[in-house]
């Protein structure tokens, strides 16, 4: 019997060399991951939509930018008009589950425990519920790193093994139907709860040797400098991370076998919500800065009989575009609102390539919080190569990433670079005005460098950007006549 079953597994705070697959010769001991990449299609120059766990997740759910679906921080949630993947396959009668981290109701930062329209009630589990599991000591006991140093911490203890344990009875109940499954795992993000042994393979070891490690910051944006002031102040080190990191994989090889048992022939989309700077630019963890160690996540995908095992692409995608590309694998019309595009003809032929640019963008880490630099608006745009972020309230940056990976010598006054540079502000800018960008305005624009910028205008562009309305949703009028609306994109 032919199935469509799609199965999306994600971490949180993993960056790309974590994996084995990516780096070898680091040997982050992956091998399940590493599994996946080997019988699939490993991306190289795959990126989040913006560094920060909750916008990020809203992007990969609703195929929407945080700018546009309002959770552009940590506990903001998505907004009343903003519809999730799982409202609209449950709707299309593809059955929907959710295992895991969600960050998207506007909570703390486990979250309220409540199933959201759209998921298998029977399914969800929130990191709430798995507090509520536990009495009020190891709730306690399980938010500090020193207890995996302290006791020895059973698998069974862990948020990654108990939501491999939901995933698992999942693939196995639901073997013959077509489904959507999502495995959001909280690990390897701190406290890095897990058995002492994961731990011991990494003790004394240097995971980065870059060359943009302990450097001069003075050429830097101001942010980032400041950023970099606070480093000092982390309580952990990498190697905590790391332990972290390879249980994690060995519960994610759990779920790997469970699909090889029943659902062999189903589309695996692994990747993780942001990277982790650590030391990179005299940064630690995540936050406004687009730098690759931060923002190019690991991203893989394997689907027997549809795409060729042991693929490398250099193509750039996004985490926008997992909502039209399942979608487009579930046969459904892709809505409008969409700001992602399918990746499913590229999957099947390597030689299309889906996105000439991917956006990568940011307003702040969390509205609870002073700290975290604020608001610091950026918007940030690659062709697979160069990338250019303005940082709109600081100064810009423009790095090759093919001659210079670390990103240490900024472009963005480089005479040999003003054609590439303001091709790239110019894609921006189109961007925020296409996406409907509440931010936007003539100050992106008009950076010091951009000599031909158009002169300050209170009208700007002078353009009105409606929001497109689905046929389920109440259709929107036209200010100027109370009419229902002809053109949403028009001169105000």
């Amino acid at each position: 019997m032919s199935r469509n079953q799609v199965i999306l597994i994600m971490t949180d705070t993993q960056r790309k060399d974590m994996l084995s697959c990516y780096n070898k010769e680091l040997n982050m001991n992956t091998p399940f991951l590493d599994k996946i990449a080997n019988e699939g299609i490993r991306y190289e120059r795959a990126y989040t939509a913006q560094p920060v766990c909750g916008p990020a997740r809203s992007a990969i759910f609703t195929g929407t930018f945080p700018h546009t679906n309002g959770s552009f921080g940590n506990s903001m949630a998505l907004s009343q008009t903003t519809k999730t993947i799982g409202q609209r396959l449950t709707k299309a009668g593809v059955h929907s589950a959710y295992v895991g981290k969600w960050h998207l109701d506007g909570g703390d930062y486990f979250g309220e425990g409540k199933c959201p329209n759209g998921w298998d009630k029977e399914y969800w589990f929130d990191m709430r519920n798995y507090l509520d599991l536990m009495s009020e000591e190891d709730r306690f006991i399980s938010r500090k790193t020193k207890t995996s140093f302290e006791k020895e911490v059973a698998p069974s203890f862990t948020y990654a093994h108990q939501c491999s344990d939901r995933a698992i009875d999942f693939i196995e109940k639901h073997k013959d139907e077509d489904y959507f499954l999502v495995i959001s795992y909280d690990e390897p993000h701190q406290p890095f709860l897990a058995p002492s042994n994961y731990f011991e393979l990494f003790k004394n070891r240097n995971h980065n040797n870059y060359g943009n490690i302990n450097v001069d910051l003075k050429d830097h944006p101001e942010h980032i400098r400041l950023w970099a002031e606070t480093v000092n102040n982390n309580d952990y080190s990498a190697y905590e991370l790391m332990g972290c990191n390879a249980y994690v994989d060995k519960e994610i090889g759990r779920v790997v076998d469970a699909i090889d048992s029943f659902a062999n022939d189903a589309c695996i989309i692994y990747t993780s919500d942001h990277g982790s700077a650590l030391g990179a630019h005299g940064l630690w963890d995540k936050g406004p800065a687009m730098y690759e160690e931060i923002t190019n996540i690991p991203f893989l995908v394997k689907w027997n009989k549809k795409i060729t095992p042991a693929q490398v692409s250099e193509n750039p995608v996004s985490h926008i575009d997992i909502v039209p590309t399942v979608m487009d694998i579930f046969d459904l019309e892709l809505p409008k609102c969409l700001e992602g595009k399918s990746m499913l003809p590229e999957l099947i032929n390597s030689n299309i390539k889906t996105n000439e640019y991917v956006f990568t963008e940011f307003s702040r880490y969390e509205v609870d919080h002073d700290g975290f630099g604020g608001f610091q608006p950026i918007r940030s745009v690659t062709d697979g190569r160069y990338k250019l972020s303005i940082n709109l309230l600081t100064t810009d940056e423009l790095y090759d990433t093919k001659e210079d990976p670390c990103e240490m010598h900024n472009l963005i006054e480089s005479e040999s670079h003003i054609s590439i540079r303001n091709k790239l502000h110019d894609t921006v800018l189109k961007f925020m005005d296409e996406t409907r960008d509440p931010f936007r305005g003539y100050y992106w624009e008009r950076r010091p460098w951009r000599i031909d910028a158009k002169p300050a205008h209170w009208e700007y562009t002078g353009m009105t950007r409606q929001r497109y309305t689905e046929e389920d949703e109440v259709h929107q009028l036209d200010y100027s006549t109370g009419l229902p609306i002809t053109e949403y994109v028009r001169k105000k």
